[in-house]
């Protein structure tokens, strides 16, 4: 056993890129065969993973997730930003930016109206939850568009631990709800061509959510959709730390 144990630990990245196949295999099986595809496989992944990273922290004491389990540290790596970028720089693979051009000026304004409204939505639940200060409301809010603008925002205005933490919850919450709802929508929203998945992925914006929910509507359809989700996290990383921040605190002085 210790020799194995010291295979893992060594191949650290090798072990998690093999336990997420293994996850996203047994995930897109059951949702197959099991659910008939009622819940996308990339949904019950995500959640899965979700799981293990509570059982890793609960066992362990750590704050790392299931990569505080020395086996399992290649997770560290694998879930950093590195790759965590470089997955949504590749999501641009395969993109016509003939269509892009075409999308123009509804793109932009879905992408403002996806930092604005969930936002204002997140800022509102802020001071339902007993926040008065304007730069937790701030962290809260942008951690509604994404849990990347999130801790983003709350960093550079200085926000506690424990309300980055919540930004990053109610971004993670939204993404699996995205994830989940993407496909069930589709056919009533009329989300099944290039254009009108950019102004969702605008609306929506969290990268992952959009682009898992896109892959479980039409995997042609993921790049475009990301592309945006993409673009709303940037301007809410540029607009949530300065302008809304600005807003909320003439509010909330």
């Amino acid at each position: 056993m210790d020799y194995i144990s010291t295979i893992l630990v060594k191949n650290g990245l090798i072990v998690a890129f093999l336990a997420v196949g293994i996850i996203i295999y047994f995930s897109h099986w059951f949702s197959n065969s099991i659910l008939k595809n009622k819940i996308p496989g990339t949904a019950m992944a995500i959640f899965i993973g979700l799981i293990l990273s509570y059982i890793g922290g609960k066992i362990t004491g750590g704050n790392k997730g299931i990569a505080d389990i020395k086996q399992f540290t290649g997770f560290e790596l694998m879930g950093g930003h590195m790759f965590r970028d470089f997955a949504i720089v590749s999501t641009a693979i395969g993109v016509n930016f003939a269509i892009i051009k075409k999308t123009g000026l509804a793109g932009f304004v879905a992408v403002t109206i996806g930092v604005f409204i969930p936002f204002f939505t997140g800022a509102a639940i802020a001071v339902f939850m007993g926040y008065h200060d304007a730069i937790s409301i701030t962290t809260i809010g942008a951690g509604a568009c994404s849990f990347i603008v999130g801790p983003v925002t709350g960093t550079a205005i200085g926000a506690s631990s424990d309300v980055l933490a919540i930004s990053i919850a109610s971004g993670v919450v939204k993404s699996i709800v995205v994830t989940i709802c993407t496909p069930l929508v589709a056919k009533y929203i009329g989300l099944n061509n290039p254009q009108t998945a950019m102004i969702y992925g605008g609306l929506m914006g969290t990268t992952s959510g959009t682009a898992a929910g896109l892959a479980a509507t039409d995997p042609k359809l993921v790049p475009y959709g990301a592309m945006t989700a993409t673009f709303h996290t940037g301007w809410g990383c540029l607009l949530c730390p300065s302008v809304l921040y600005i807003f909320i605190k003439f509010i909330f002085p």
